[in-house]
C-alpha cells in the first residue's frame, strides 16, 4: 500500500522543508524512504512497537543507542483504514522535532491516501477499457459470453441490462480551424480531462466509461426504462459543446442501437463508429449522428466500391455531369427521405415548392424516369446516396 517510491518522494520532501531528515518505514519496519538516502533498506528497530500499537514514541539519545537503526527523534504511526501501513520518524531532539510531528504525519496520510485514491481509479480505468475493448472485439468462438458478463459484474457493471454505445471523437483541428492564439493539444495528455468530461454527464454507476484510443472515447450508456433517444442525443450535444469550448478542441460522437447482449453491445459499438464516419460525410456539420439515421448508408458503404461506383455511373450520370449536380442530388434525397411529399420536401430544403417543382422537371428531364415511380426513384436515391460516401466509405475500419 506504501510505495517505496512515494515513500522516498515524501520524505525527501518533507526533510528539505522542516530541515530535519523524517524517514518513512513499512509495516515491517524496513526504511523505504529517508531525506538520508544511506538509511533506505536499513531497519528500524523503534517502528514495531509504535506499528503494532499505533501510538508515537519519542527516544532521547541514550535510548535510541539501545535500538537497531534508531537515532535519537520521534516515531509515529501512519494509519489508514484503521490499520497500520508504516511509521514516519523525524531525527533530531525529541523537544526540537516534536512539534513537526503530528503535522507530518498527517500530511503523509493524507498524501498516502490521496495515491491509494489514484492508483485505485487508475485501476478502475484500465479495467473499463480492456472490458470495453474486449466487447467491442467479442467473438463467440473465442470466448463465453458469459464470462465477460462475469468479468463486468467484478467491476460493478450489469451487462444485462439494456445499454447503447456512444463513440466520442475528439480532435485537434488544423491551423485553420484554430481560434487565433489557441495552444495546440496533445491528445494523450487531455485524456483524462476527457474522460472526467463525460463522465460528469454520463454520470449513472452502471455507465461504463473508458478511453479506447487518443482522441476516443467509448461509453456503453444505460437506458433506463422509458429512456428516450432526444434525451441521449441532447446529453451528447452537451459534451460535445463543451469539448469545442476547450481551445483547440472538436468533439462528434456517433450513437449506435440499444443491446442487452454482449453481441449486441458490440454491434452496437460498431454501429456509433460507422455513424461517425458516415455521419461525417453526409450530414454537413452536425457533432451527433444516430446510426438509425444512416442505416442505408451503412449498407451501401459495405458493398465494395466498384459496384457504388457502377450504381452511380449507370443511374446518375446525365445529373452527374450538370453543374448544379449537388443541388439535384439534395432534391433527390430530399424527396425520398421526405416520404415523396411536395410540401415537406420544400421545407426540408427550406426552398418555395415552386423551385422543387422545378428541379424534379428538370430531373426527369435528365433522367427520362418519372419522379413519382417509387421503384425508379429509389434507385436513383441510392446512386444519390453512394456519390455522397465518395471513395473509401468503408465502415469498421480502424
Amino acid at each position: 500500500m506504501l510505495s517505496p517510491s512515494l515513500a522516498q518522494e515524501i520524505a525527501g520532501d518533507t526533510s528539505a522543508v522542516i530541515g530535519f531528515n523524517v524517514l518513512i518505514t513499512d509495516a515491517d519496519g524496513m526504511v523505504i524512504g529517508s531525506g538520508d538516502s544511506s538509511r533506505v533498506g536499513t531497519f528500524h528497530e523503534a517502528s514495531v512497537e509504535v506499528i503494532r500499537t499505533q501510538e508515537p514514541a519519542t527516544h532521547n539519545a541514550l535510548q535510541a543507542q539501545q535500538l537497531r537503526g534508531v537515532r535519537p527523534g520521534v516515531t509515529l504511526p501512519l494509519v489508514t483504514g484503521g490499520r497500520a501501513v508504516g511509521t514516519v520518524g523525524i531525527t533530531g531532539t525529541p523537544a526540537q522535532v516534536r512539534r513537526f510531528g503530528l503535522l507530518v504525519k498527517r500530511q503523509t496520510e493524507i498524501l498516502l491516501r490521496e495515491s491509494v485514491m489514484l492508483r485505485s481509479r487508475l485501476l478502475a480505468e484500465r479495467a473499463a477499457e480492456t472490458l470495453l475493448a474486449d466487447i467491442a472485439s467479442y467473438d463467440p468462438q473465442v470466448v463465453e459470453g458469459d464470462f465477460l458478463v462475469f468479468r463486468a459484474a467484478e467491476l460493478g457493471f450489469d451487462l444485462r441490462l439494456q445499454r447503447v454505445a456512444v463513440a466520442f471523437e475528439v480532435s485537434v483541428p488544423g491551423t485553420a480551424g484554430r481560434r487565433q492564439g489557441a495552444p495546440t493539444r496533445d491528445m494523450a495528455l487531455v485524456r483524462s480531462e476527457l474522460l472526467r468530461t463525460v463522465r460528469e454527464v454520463f454520470a449513472d454507476p452502471q455507465d461504463i466509461v473508458a478511453s479506447t484510443a487518443p482522441g476516443w472515447i467509448g461509453v456503453l450508456r444505460r437506458l433506463p426504462a422509458r429512456a428516450e433517444v432526444a434525451s441521449l442525443v441532447a446529453d451528447c450535444r452537451r459534451i460535445t459543446d463543451v469539448i469545442a469550448a476547450q481551445d483547440g478542441l472538436t468533439a462528434r460522437a456517433g450513437i449506435g442501437e440499444p443491446a442487452v447482449s454482449v453481441v449486441g453491445l458490440r454491434d452496437s459499438w460498431q454501429d456509433a463508429r460507422d455513424a461517425l464516419r458516415l455521419g461525417a460525410r453526409v450530414t454537413g456539420g452536425s457533432a451527433v449522428h444516430l446510426i438509425a439515421e444512416l442505416r442505408v448508408h451503412q449498407v451501401l458503404a459495405a458493398v465494395n466500391q466498384p459496384a457504388r461506383r457502377r450504381l452511380v455511373e449507370l443511374t446518375a450520370a446525365q445529373l452527374r455531369a450538370q453543374p448544379d449536380w449537388p443541388v439535384l442530388r439534395d432534391t433527390v434525397t430530399a424527396w425520398c427521405e421526405s416520404g415523396f411529399n411536395l410540401v415537406r420536401t420544400s421545407a426540408a430544403l427550406h426552398i418555395h415548392r415552386n423551385t422543387v417543382v422545378y428541379r424534379m422537371n428538370k430531373i426527369e428531364q435528365l433522367t427520362g424516369r418519372p419522379l413519382r415511380e417509387h421503384r425508379i426513384t429509389m434507385a436513383l436515391y441510392l446512386a444519390c446516396l453512394a456519390d455522397e460516401l465518395g471513395e473509401g466509405a468503408t465502415p469498421g475500419e480502424g
